[in-house]
């Protein structure tokens, strides 16, 4: 008789470690439903969706500059400053043909970007709903593009809102309040207000990463059951943003850097987000209350193969075979009679 097979060390680890099954829970759900492969689309659509976001930024930068004669000069100056030579003289002329050419570029950017933003959304909401494992009928092209439309508008105001609030608690720009309200060079008040920062940002990203894992899927949640994988993907994201701002200051330092480090440094940046968000939807959605109520689903139907097959009776060659067997049978049953008697 041979002895079972001993648990491995992962599933003592799980066995003894609540918080260690938790984790390893979250990471099959997010390998099950390729978690990797809807992170890498995210990244491709962000990088995709900022070139269009450009144009669409010049355009309003060229209209703003067209109606300030002033303003333009002051930049053309600056340039001619900055960079001299025939170089500085090319600037200025993009700049121009650019200010001239604000409309058509606007209008092609705008389509594009509001293309590309669709697309992402839809990307995102799908990864989102694929975390919760919803299977959610298509609701028709247009109702879907609506639905994806007001969801990218929504967010958008969020990020606008923890952009804005972030700003806000940034040292210097507290300094400016509290400068204006009349309060200066209190004792400690670079480290109270780089703490205040800090705990300012993670409270905005916190709201920001609970409101994008329950009402962003295609079925919205609670926000109770999004609470805390929230706060996992705001601690996470902080920590990631203090890393990533190290990692610019090393690379700005040297012309390779300069060329391909910032576009490098956005595409982790936007993959590694794509992957925490992902991650922290999968924490959410296998969380003992929502396995509790999730729903079981029915199992594959049975194909049942009736191995009885229906007795047609007995062929003509069959009956004749039968028939002289009984004859033959006969015959000498009536031979070994006669011979008793005789």
């Amino acid at each position: 008789m041979t002895a079972p097979d001993k648990p491995g060390i992962l599933d003592r680890l799980r066995a003894r470690y609540g918080w260690f099954d938790r984790v390893m829970r979250a990471q099959e759900r997010y390998n099950d439903c390729k978690g990797n492969f809807f992170a890498a689309g995210l990244t491709y659509f962000t990088i995709f969706a900022l070139f269009p976001l450009l144009m669409v930024g010049f355009a309003v930068t060229g209209f703003l500059l067209s109606r300030q004669p002033g303003l333009l000069a002051e930049t053309q100056n600056r340039i001619r400053a900055a960079v001299s030579g025939n170089f500085g003289q090319q600037l200025i002329d993009l700049m121009d043909s650019a200010i001239q050419s604000r409309t058509s570029v606007g209008i092609i950017g705008f389509a594009v970007a509001a293309w590309a933003g669709l697309s992402w959304m839809a990307n995102l909401r799908e990864a989102l709903s694929e975390m919760w494992e919803q299977r959610i009928e298509p609701a028709g092209f247009v109702r879907t593009k609506l639905s994806d439309l007001a969801a990218m508008v929504s967010m958008f105001a969020a990020m606008i809102l923890t952009i804005f609030l972030t700003v806000l608690a940034d040292p210097a720009v507290m300094a400016r309040v509290l400068s204006w309200m009349g309060i200066h060079d209190l004792p400690l008040l670079g480290a109270l207000l780089r703490a205040v920062s800090l705990l300012m940002s993670l409270l905005v990203s916190w709201l920001l990463f609970t409101w994008v894992i329950a009402r962003l899927p295609r079925e919205s949640i609670s926000f109770a059951s999004s609470i805390r994988a929230g706060l996992i993907a705001a601690v996470g994201f902080e920590v990631f943003k203090q890393v990533a701002s190290i990692y610019l200051q090393s690379v700005v330092n040297s012309p390779a850097g300069v060329a391909f480090g910032p576009v490098l440094g956005l595409m982790v940046f936007a993959y590694i987000t794509a992957r925490l968000i992902l991650f922290a939807t999968a924490w959410a959605a296998t969380s003992p209350e929502n396995l509790r109520v999730a729903p079981v689903e029915p199992p594959e139907p049975a194909l049942i193969t009736p191995r009885v097959r229906a007795d047609d009776g007995l062929s003509a060659r069959q009956a004749l075979a039968a028939t002289a067997v009984g004859v033959v049978g006969a015959l000498g049953f009536s031979r070994l009679l006669r011979r008793r008697k005789g």
